[in-house]
């Protein structure tokens, strides 16, 4: 049997969304605040990202993360991210992007289990916090017993070419039970190459930076006003482009 890749964009609005469609990619993940890793993106932002993804478009998953840095969460924060989970859920979301660590850098199966279960049943994802536990194929072997769908993961480097090995390691260990979605730096050059090393779906986010001309320049980037960065097109394409051959 033929295994099909799946492809996913990282977007962060609507305009992202629209073009995941032209590519044909099988899924989103939108968030917000992509440069520090990933956040909730607003409630206005998930509807119109669903509206723009319509009946046949992508499927939209929603990271859910209430801060950057670390994942090891107060259980305010906890209780932010179940609640914010359901609301994704009923607001027409097809599933999660979560994580979760204890205080020794395990993944915290309470917390999985929480959040898993808010989303009622649709497909959860274990993000990149598997990067950072010691030990990412036991780490998902627990999210496999957690009944979670994929995990998105670089093999514990910074892009995920430099973990292909890992990566390798991670399919093995899935067993065709669990996904292994491949992300971070992912681009033209790195995009085969870890479609052939097995893995259900590569993850990019096919970005650029606008630096917005004229206007008050502020004191620093601390003011809030700077570059932002978009879903390009082009490079959206030549991704796609580049595993299809």
């Amino acid at each position: 049997m033929t295994r099909t890749l799946a492809l996913e964009i990282a977007v962060q609005d609507p305009a992202g969304v629209r073009i995941a469609a032209e590519i044909g990619a099988d899924r989103v993940e939108l968030a917000t605040a992509l440069a520090l890793g990933g956040l909730t993106p607003s409630p206005a932002t998930l509807e119109l990202a669903v509206e723009a993804a319509g009946a046949d478009g992508p499927e939209v998953h929603v990271l859910v993360r209430p801060r950057g840095g670390g994942f090891h969460y107060t259980d305010d924060e906890l209780a932010i991210t179940e609640r914010d989970v359901r609301r994704a859920i009923a607001a027409g979301a097809t599933g999660v992007v979560i994580g979760a660590l204890d205080a020794a850098g395990h993944l915290d199966l309470f917390a999985m289990a929480r959040l898993r279960d808010a989303a009622g049943g649709a497909p959860v994802t274990l993000h990149r916090a598997i990067d950072v536990t010691a030990d990412p194929v036991a780490t998902l072997r627990s999210a496999r017993e957690l009944g979670l769908r994929r995990v998105l993961t670089s093999g514990g480097a910074s892009a995920a070419i430099d973990g292909i090995d890992t990566l390798r390691a991670l399919v093995a260990a899935a067993e065709g039970e669990i996904e292994i979605m491949a992300g971070s730096g992912v681009d033209v050059a790195s995009a085969p190459v870890l479609a052939a090393a097995g893995v259900d779906a590569i993850h990019f986010s096919a970005k650029r930076s606008v630096i917005e001309e004229g206007g008050v320049r502020m004191g620093s980037a601390s003011d809030g006003v700077g570059g932002y960065e978009v879903t390009d097109r082009d490079i959206a394409f030549a991704i796609r482009d580049a595993v299809a051959r």
